[in-house]
């Protein structure tokens, strides 16, 4: 099973200034995922940094990860899609290599607390399942489908379930799960032909919430921040 590992990178950021080498903890961003990747590197392949800037590709680099390109400007972009980076990079290594990966593990800088642990329970569940794609995922109680409403004629009414006054959120049924941002490992020939990372038979793989953290903004940072600093006074 040949896994390439792929970390996108790149320089813009709007909800967090230079998000991805921001310091977290004296350590940039970047740092805490690929310690995690490097972490599992015994069951991994080629881990790479997809970047479109040459600061963050030093970061990279002297952190024992390779950065193979530089990532063309028109995949650098607010809008340009998340797919269309992995693609990019994947047939880069391919042809550089001369060879096919079975699979592709995708790992987001902004979710920084996943731990090589979870990296290593979603290969194994790749090798051990006949499912095209793994995606980490998280239980959610705040933000649990039976909690959401709609307006309708100026009325608030349940988008899908009756919410029971009273009811306890660990009473919340069925379970409800939301992807947290964590791992993403596809099979090649989903990246390729269906041009997707969920695939079509996708095996979950529940995180807590403390590694499931997704940085997205300023307050998102705070919070991350904040986890550490709990942490070491533990």
């Amino acid at each position: 099973m040949r896994v390439l590992t792929i970390i996108p990178a790149r320089s813009g950021s709007k909800g967090v200034k230079k998000k991805n080498i921001k310091l977290l903890n004296g350590v940039p961003l970047l740092n805490w995922t690929i310690q995690s990747a490097l972490g599992a590197s015994h069951k991994l392949d080629e881990i790479i940094v997809s970047t479109d800037s040459d600061e963050i590709a030093q970061i990279a680099k002297n952190s024992a990860v390779e950065v193979p390109f530089i990532r063309p400007k028109n995949l650098a972009t607010d809008t340009a899609k998340s797919i269309d980076v992995i693609m990019h990079a994947l047939e880069f290594m391919e042809s550089k290599l001369n060879l096919k990966y079975d699979w592709v593990l995708t790992l987001q800088p902004t979710t920084p607390f996943r731990s090589h642990i979870d990296i290593e329970q979603a290969l194994n569940l790749a090798k051990n399942s006949d499912c095209d794609s793994i995606i980490s995922v998280v239980r959610v109680y705040s933000h649990h489908p039976i909690l959401m409403k709609r307006i309708e004629n100026g009325r608030l009414i349940p988008f899908t379930t009756e919410e029971k006054e009273g009811t306890r959120r660990q009473d919340y049924t069925p379970p409800a799960f939301m992807r947290n941002g964590a791992i993403y490992l596809t099979k090649r020939e989903i990246v390729v032909n269906e041009k997707s990372l969920w695939g079509k038979d996708i095996q979950p793989l529940e995180m807590p919430d403390d590694r499931s953290i997704n940085i997205d903004s300023h307050i998102d940072y705070l919070i991350a921040e904040s986890m550490l600093r709990e942490k070491s006074i533990d």
